[in-house]
């Protein structure tokens, strides 16, 4: 009788994740996920707070898992899927919650169109990531394209601004909303600092900036941290319009 059973087929050896650069990639989720319930509950600067964090630990699961050797497929699309809760969803309702669903119809719109700006921003990130160029980022990252949302929300509960006019606030949040959006699926050019070497010596006058910028930081925290992405997101026209103009003169010559 033990002849009729069929044998079972080998089912070959289990897939498995590495865990390190993973376990960096969840918390770059449960902070998006944290940030949106923070939102739901009214507190913005909490919810604004961890999208920053999501954004640190979004900055290390790539280099732990390069360091580690522990890249594989599945941790880049489990990165991508994270990126597009914390940098699209959680920043689009955060704006939604904090001012625009005091506008009614224009203000879901607005945060709808921030989040498929990321989703198709990050979609384009993949599917030129074999043949783009490492130094570049064409449209602005996720990550700072949701430093600008949510900053713009700490800044303005930190300062307690705007309260006497909260249309003034509605219009912000309009606004900055739209334009991080915009800037995601622009072909503007962005430096990705891909190619700065840290492990080469550096003036000591360089030591210093940093230093003082970490200072800074310190002091204030979310006009420094707005201060900076503000200044990333207009170095991509210069940039663009200077790799632009460089072209033109070389075609000219």
């Amino acid at each position: 009788m033990s002849g009729d059973v069929p044998e079972r087929e080998n089912p070959g050896p289990r897939r498995r994740v590495f865990l390190l650069p993973n376990l960096f990639t969840t918390g770059v989720l449960f902070s998006g996920f944290f940030a949106v319930v923070s939102a739901i509950n009214g507190n913005f600067i909490t919810a604004a707070i961890a999208v920053f964090v999501a954004m640190v630990l979004d900055g290390l699961d790539g280099r732990v898992a390069r360091l580690t050797n522990t890249q594989s497929e599945f941790g880049a699309q489990y990165d991508s899927l994270s990126d597009l809760v914390a940098f699209g969803l959680a920043p689009a309702l955060i704006a939604y919650l904090w001012q625009l669903h005091e506008l009614g119809n224009l203000g879901w719109v607005a945060a709808f169109f921030y989040a498929t700006a990321a989703a198709l921003r990050l979609a384009r990130f993949n599917a030129r990531l074999a043949a783009a160029d490492k130094r570049f980022f064409q449209g602005l990252p996720s990550p700072a394209s949701a430093a600008l949302v949510v900053g713009t929300v700490w800044v303005m509960e930190d300062l307690s601004a705007f309260t006497d006019t909260p249309l003034v606030l509605m219009i912000i949040a309009l606004a900055i909303t739209v334009t991080a959006g915009a800037l995601m699926v622009s072909n503007l050019t962005y430096s990705s600092f891909k190619d700065m070497d840290f492990r080469h010596r550096v003036p000591f006058f360089a030591m210093l900036a940093v230093v003082g910028m970490l200072m800074l930081a310190a002091l204030d925290p979310p006009k420094v941290l707005l201060a900076g992405f503000v200044l990333y997101a207009l170095s991509g026209p210069l940039l663009t319009l200077e790799r632009w103009r460089r072209h033109r003169s070389r075609k000219s010559s």
